[in-house]
């Protein structure tokens, strides 16, 4: 209609972020669906449905893969065929960082590989704020933590952690990551819990966090079966989430890996979740860089909110 002012729209910069230190992962090459990785000594073929285009390794090359994943039924079954003997588990590295890979039940290898650039952020940030403030502690909430490795850069930073997953699979795989890393003294609290009823008895114990970390599954159970679905859940949760944060509050980091979403999501959720705390928040798409063709492929959207140094 005439006379109506322009639409002013809150458009976020959307970046893409990598990591180029690791020395114990690669992804090799990706096409047909597929993609083609080296976890420490061995390599993998899985799923990628990603991955449209067409492989630019030869096809002998993937069939040198030691296994492959064969999907089936669900969100991640299926079965591994090996071709070859290979170590039920072995030990990676990423900058000291150590931990277990394995070959599980499901497609899934104890690591998400692209997570590392977060791993980073939360390290040099933690440590940043100890330098400005060095008397004023940091206690950093982990929820849907897996096995553990941003809870342990936390932890190797300074902070204080709580790490919250309703798999106890997982917590057993992330307290043998904190004895392997040589992280044994440093204070990490172990919870199999469901998240958001965790999220909600903090509430009402009066505890609060100074960051807070989110790696919601698009569907899942809690220990107790527990429903949650990311879409109907998440805005609950990053609300309860507000209430958790301190006043000296550093940062917030969410991690996606739902298929329907962009990172428009995660950005708005969270800028709406931090409105009226004065910071920053940075959103995009987690990337792994191809060494075959030097495709960047997309594994998860993220947006991370930082507050401004006093």
């Amino acid at each position: 209609m005439s006379g109506q002012a322009p639409l002013q729209a809150n458009i976020p910069q959307l970046d893409l972020l990598s990591t180029p230190d690791w020395e114990d992962y690669e992804l090799l090459d990706s096409g047909n669906g597929k993609k083609l990785e080296r976890y420490g000594p061995y390599t993998f073929e899985r799923p990628e449905h990603q991955a449209v285009w067409r492989p630019a390794l030869l096809e002998k090359e993937w069939r040198a893969a030691d296994a492959v994943f064969e999907p089936g039924g669900g969100e991640s079954g299926g079965d591994w065929r090996f071709n070859r003997r290979m170590d039920s588990s072995w030990q990676m590295n990423y900058k000291g960082l150590r931990f277990q890979a394995y070959t599980s039940g499901s497609r899934h290898m104890g690591v998400f590989p692209e997570q590392a650039a977060h791993w980073d952020w939360i390290e040099t940030t933690i440590k940043r704020a100890m330098e400005r403030a060095p008397e004023q502690p940091i206690n950093v909430l982990n929820l849907f933590g897996y096995t553990g490795l941003a809870t342990l850069a936390a932890a190797r930073a300074g902070a204080y952690l709580t790490h919250v997953d309703a798999s106890k699979k997982a917590i057993g795989q992330a307290r043998r990551n904190q004895a392997i890393s040589g992280l044994e003294d440093r204070p990490i609290r172990w919870l199999v819990d469901d998240a958001f009823k965790f999220v909600q008895r903090e509430i009402r114990r009066g505890n609060r966090y100074e960051a807070i970390l989110l790696d919601p599954p698009k569907f899942g159970r809690g220990p107790k079966g527990q429903v949650w679905e990311l879409f109907e859940s998440l805005s609950s949760l990053l609300a309860g989430c507000r209430e958790l944060l301190s006043e000296q509050a550093l940062f917030v980091v969410i991690t996606a890996y739902a298929i329907r979403a962009s990172a428009l999501t995660v950005y708005y959720a969270l800028d709406e979740m931090l409105e009226g705390r004065d910071g920053h928040i940075d959103a995009g798409e987690l990337v792994l860089i191809e060494r075959s063709a030097g495709r960047l492929l997309s594994t998860a959207i993220y947006a991370r909110w930082s507050a401004r140094p006093g």
